[in-house]
């Protein structure tokens, strides 16, 4: 673990199983410290406040962004999205590894501020398998469906930026492949950080 914390964060398109993936990991690698994201959409079936987001009226929502309560924030779809500032900063001081899943606006905006962070796209093995999991889900209409698959090309435009990505074919090998992803970004960060220990103390025995 790096001495200020690394930033992991995990997007891609509405109906690529991001929610269900982001969930796995966390609860395999238990020390990965996590953001609850904040939102102005309603919660849907199931979803519970402070566990899955936490959800805020629109005027909350802009009353944080205006205190600088928020790192990041997006509106998508008529609903605003963000990341607590607050959360954030505090994980990172302490020395912990932050995993995060944003929409790519929002990446976009911690990949500036965070450049060296791991952010990882989530890919669909195809836009039909796309559309079958978002109707599959009954959770929007029609229009709300046909408006999330116009903004897949957008996403995918954005996948370009992204350090890796993992294509959603097979629950449990995507899971497998983001969680590898960031225990070998963290061996990484392990082995530099004892060669500069080895390489201090060669000096000072000079």
């Amino acid at each position: 673990m790096s001495p200020s914390g690394q930033i992991y964060l995990l997007s891609g398109p509405p109906g690529v199983g991001k929610s269900t993936i982001a969930a796995r990991v966390r609860r395999d690698m238990p020390d990965l410290a996590y953001s609850v994201s904040l939102t102005t959409r309603p919660p849907r079936p199931g979803e519970k406040g402070g566990k899955d987001y936490y959800f805020l009226s629109r005027e909350e929502f802009l009353k944080k962004v205006e205190q600088g309560e928020v790192a990041e924030y997006a509106e998508i779809f008529g609903n605003l999205y963000g990341t607590s500032e607050k959360v954030l900063r505090a994980e990172l001081d302490q020395g912990r590894d932050l995993f995060l899943d944003t929409d790519v606006d929002g990446a976009a905006q911690l990949r500036q501020r965070f450049p060296d962070g791991v952010f990882i796209f989530l890919l669909p093995p195809n836009r039909a398998e796309l559309e079958k999991r978002l109707r599959g889900r009954g959770t929007e209409d029609e229009a709300q469906v046909t408006n999330r698959l116009a903004r897949f090309n957008y996403e995918l435009a954005a996948a370009h930026d992204y350090t890796h990505v993992v294509v959603n074919d097979d629950l449990e090998n995507a899971v497998a492949q983001v969680k590898a992803i960031i225990t070998a970004d963290r061996a990484a960060d392990q082995h530099r950080t004892e060669r500069h220990r080895e390489f201090i103390d060669s000096m000072i025995k000079e």
